[in-house]
């Protein structure tokens, strides 16, 4: 395959996790690539898809895991867009959801290299989908919030307290460490019982997921040694997951009839 040696940067969304989950699009363009800058995130049987004279280089990035600071990623596509031509930066989930990206974008349209983006499925949607969880449901909740666990500067994202004071389904990625932070946020705001499910490792042979609510959900992922990645869930949407299904289906019938009557 004759591929130009134009410098260009693709920034690939690698999915949730499982390796089926990725886009054509985005195989293309690991198939295509001089080089592949891989997430920690990123399912490494991704790199199956690569030229067999690809350079594939980890460069970490996850909480917990930094193999190569930010600045040092930015110089390593820079470097490797004009010695190699296509590079492509395989990021887990979707490129744009908590990936700095932009950053990324930014270093390479300033070193005069072009960029386009594959958007990937974002493990905030996908990974409680598998367990048939929806983010969203008529007669439930009418929006949905995916918020981060921790800021730059190390805290607790503002937005989890005004999340907590709606009826939105609340969906926090990375965010294990912050946990007895949330779960006291949203107990303050009279949510002590509503549903919460944390799924680690979403959509791998190394899944584990528990259910609680808000009140006692501390202690169920602390006994299940529940840790990043994960995603904290919160909201009436979790009881559709199967487990709760023969003691919810009649006021889910009441709810689904309530929410008809009034359309």
């Amino acid at each position: 395959m004759n591929i130009p040696n134009t410098p260009h940067l693709t920034l690939v969304g690698a999915g949730p996790g499982d390796p089926e989950l990725i886009t054509l699009k985005a195989i293309k363009a690991l198939q295509t690539a001089r080089v592949i800058l891989y997430d920690a995130l990123a399912n490494d049987q991704l790199l199956e898809y690569a030229a067999p004279d690809a350079i594939t280089t980890f460069v970490g990035k996850r909480f917990g895991c930094h193999a190569l600071s930010q600045a040092a990623i930015n110089e390593l596509i820079v470097e490797n867009a004009w010695k190699h031509g296509r590079v492509v930066r395989l990021k887990g989930g979707d490129p744009f959801v908590f990936g700095r990206a932009q950053e990324e974008i930014d270093c390479a349209r300033a070193a005069g290299i072009t960029v386009e983006v594959v958007p990937g499925i974002t493990s905030a949607i996908a990974v409680p989908a598998m367990q048939m969880i929806p983010v969203t449901c008529r007669g439930l909740n009418e929006s949905f919030w995916v918020t981060t666990g921790t800021t730059r500067s190390g805290d607790i994202s503002a937005d989890v307290a005004l999340a907590a004071q709606s009826s939105a389904t609340v969906v926090l990625l990375m965010a294990m460490s912050k946990l007895e932070q949330i779960v006291d946020i949203f107990t303050v705001n009279g949510k002590a019982q509503t549903p919460v499910a944390i799924i680690q490792d979403g959509t791998t042979p190394k899944e584990k997921m528990v259910i609680g609510t808000v009140k006692d959900i501390l202690f169920k992922a602390q006994h299940a040694g529940l840790a990043n990645p994960a995603i904290i869930m919160i909201g009436e949407v979790v009881r559709l997951h199967p487990s709760f299904l023969p003691a919810q289906l009649p006021a889910m019938a009441h709810a689904f009839a309530t929410a008809k009557g009034n359309c």
